[in-house]
């Protein structure tokens, strides 16, 4: 099972009631259903892939309304063959349209009315209702966090992202496939996301995976950078034992001071350690206190007298 899936799951099995119920049941209606006319009437047909979010239309629309409902199942006619299961309102399609804020006397609306939100919890019902219906989002072990809502109007789009912004949610859209796509990139707030609809286990392992990972990239990133600064250390250090020798070979270390002295010699003594090294290792040899950049600046004067007698020569 998708990650996306055990979420819906998760979503699908949790207690709506009243105005939070419609809200939740007009997303799932107006993104998954359609409107035909016959010689009954108007017929509502909704129809969805997965298995726990055709339970919960049903629940919902039966706990809400006195209406005839057929339900069946098909397979769709392509190489994954995935099940469509459906649920066909054969009475009072038109009145629970309207009941749900998604038909007037203007007919079938792009958004919902203003009242089918009204309050926060409303709001979150329908997002959770939105992500059933054609949500879906990245396993938090791929290297890119993204979460989706597909619809099919620009509208309809644009009331999502509106409502996202109720909860700080930062949310575009893009076209695919004629289809309006409303999508979050953020980790953070994919998990803010989550806990908004009340996916509460999908948070703790969304969460806990993420972090995980982003711990695991931030000890890579520190190893970088530390192999970064040895080769830097070295590099400087390799520099520095040139500029010895060159001095050195002009017989010039017994007219330096001692201080130079001294960290020519730790220097020679050690090779490959670094400024910060070989300022403890001077500290506790001599019990004179110098710190890095002391010992940066004796290492210039060396490498400024190595310079004025390769240029001299």
């Amino acid at each position: 099972m998708s990650f996306a899936s055990e979420i819906k799951q998760e979503v699908a099995q949790k207690v709506m009631e009243g105005s939070d119920a419609r809200a939740e049941l007009s997303a799932l209606v107006q993104m998954c259903s359609s409107l035909s006319l016959s010689a009954r009437g108007m017929t509502l047909l909704i129809s969805v892939e997965n298995a726990a979010v055709a339970r919960r239309v049903f629940s919902l629309i039966k706990d809400r309304y006195d209406t005839d409902i057929e339900m069946f199942v098909k397979r769709k006619m392509n190489l994954k063959k995935n099940r469509v299961y459906g649920l066909r309102i054969l009475s009072s399609a038109q009145e629970i349209l309207k009941d749900l804020g998604i038909y007037s006397s203007r007919g079938l609306l792009d958004k919902p009315l203003a009242r089918i939100v009204q309050t926060d919890n409303n709001a979150r019902a329908y997002l959770a209702g939105a992500f059933l219906a054609s949500g879906s989002i990245n396993p938090p072990e791929k290297t890119q966090y993204h979460l989706e809502i597909v619809t099919s109007t620009d509208e309809h789009a644009q009331f999502l992202i509106r409502l996202l912004e109720r909860f700080d949610i930062r949310a575009k859209s893009t076209t695919r496939r004629s289809k309006f796509v409303v999508y979050v990139k953020a980790a953070e707030k994919i998990g803010d996301f989550l806990r908004i609809i009340e996916a509460d286990q999908a948070v703790m392992k969304f969460e806990n995976i993420r972090i995980s990972r982003d711990f695991s990239n931030s000890i890579t990133r520190l190893n970088n950078m530390d192999v970064a600064n040895e080769m830097k250390s070295q590099a400087a250090a390799k520099k520095q034992l040139e500029d010895i020798r060159i001095l050195e070979e002009a017989e010039r270390i017994e007219k330096l001071d001692d201080k130079l002295k001294d960290v020519i010699a730790l220097r020679k003594e050690f090779p490959e350690s670094s400024l910060n090294e070989l300022a403890a290792i001077y500290e506790r040899r001599t019990g004179a206190a110098v710190s890095k950049s002391g010992m940066k600046h004796r290492f210039v004067r060396i490498h400024e007298l190595a310079e004025k007698i390769s240029g001299g020569s």
